[in-house]
């Protein structure tokens, strides 16, 4: 389990935890770290949130450098690691993406900071929070091809809802934008869908919920002979999408939520996503993708809108139950 160096407003003596929502976002001095700690604490405001803002000492470094294998450095590094987290949770309570949010002067925040892997250390965190947010890219020197390291297993191997905040990323303003949304027949892109719908009740914006389709087409017309092509037209598609949507909406006890625009677009569901997605405030995926041809750790479509989107990404996850076990966390030193 986590020992945090220090938490400031942590919960009561008894260990009990706050019955608020709880949002965690990692930090680490990077730009995209502040640009997810700026979407995090909005995001608290709106949902009534507490926040947990977890620093990790890397350990490894340790054993590379005697200086540091004396206890009283490693003690200095941990302090000075919490005072910058603390400085810069101020300076963003001062940022205007912040401080436009009603009730962000007052949002409780938790500082963490521990020792060891951040990626992991971030996945147990949020094991019982309600949403984990952190940077595509961090400073670490080991990064995926494609993805910050960090940014990547936690969209893997978290059970709560991951959003990855690009540096470039807008920040959420409420009373404006769209949140989008991609759909498909699976169970996992209707809680996709009620996710999007809660967050855009929380922004004042309206979803667009996309399904993307695809004709095929044969080399030879000697396959289309017994039997009917695989693809499907535009309106086919849209009408599957309004069936969803109309779903969805009806398993609601309450009307009036965000009004619901469906758009079917043809191409690959990632680069359809990504491209509906811009100027949006939020892109909403299933961690899963129905395709044969996944990425090596998550849906194909979720990992290219990872990747490539120019707004934050929300991912959402199957039932706990339904997903494979993380990897077992190493010892935590110090």
């Amino acid at each position: 389990m986590l020992t945090p160096n220090d938490r400031a407003g942590a919960s009561p003596a008894d260990g009990r935890r706050s019955s608020r929502p709880r949002i965690v976002v990692g930090v680490d001095g990077s730009t995209g770290a502040r640009a997810a700690l700026v979407w995090a604490m909005a995001q608290a405001a709106r949902r009534g949130a507490e926040v947990d803002v977890l620093s990790a000492v890397p350990v490894e470094t340790y054993w590379a450098d005697p200086y540091l294998l004396d206890a009283r450095h490693i003690d200095a590094v941990r302090t000075d690691t919490e005072e910058r987290v603390r400085a810069l949770v101020e300076q963003v309570r001062g940022d205007p993406a912040v401080a436009v949010v009603h009730g962000s002067s007052g949002v409780a925040v938790n500082v963490v900071v521990v020792d060891g892997p951040s990626a992991e250390l971030l996945v147990e965190q949020a094991e019982s929070a309600d949403l984990l947010v952190v940077g595509s890219r961090g400073r670490s020197g080991t990064r995926s091809t494609l993805l910050g390291s960090v940014a990547l297993h936690c969209s893997t191997h978290a059970s709560a809802p991951v959003v990855v905040v690009h540096p470039s990323s807008p920040a959420p303003t409420g009373g404006a934008g769209t949140v989008v949304v991609g759909l498909d027949d699976s169970d996992l892109s209707r809680s996709a869908l009620r996710a999007a719908l809660a967050e855009a009740g929380r922004l004042g914006a309206e979803v667009e919920a996309v399904i993307a389709y695809q004709r095929l087409d044969y080399w030879s017309d000697l396959y289309t002979l017994g039997a009917p092509p695989a693809g499907e037209t535009q309106e086919d598609a849209r009408r599957r999408g309004e069936q969803i949507v109309a779903e969805v909406l009806g398993e609601a006890a309450e009307g009036g939520g965000p009004a619901v625009r469906v758009v079917a677009a043809e191409g690959p569901a990632g680069h359809v996503l990504v491209r509906r997605a811009e100027g949006a405030a939020l892109l909403v995926v299933g961690s899963r993708s129905r395709s044969r041809f996944t990425g090596m750790v998550l849906g194909s479509v979720a990992l290219h809108c990872v990747v490539h989107a120019s707004v934050p990404v929300m991912v959402v996850h199957p039932a706990a139950a339904d997903r494979p076990a993380a990897p077992a966390l190493a010892p935590v030193l110090g």
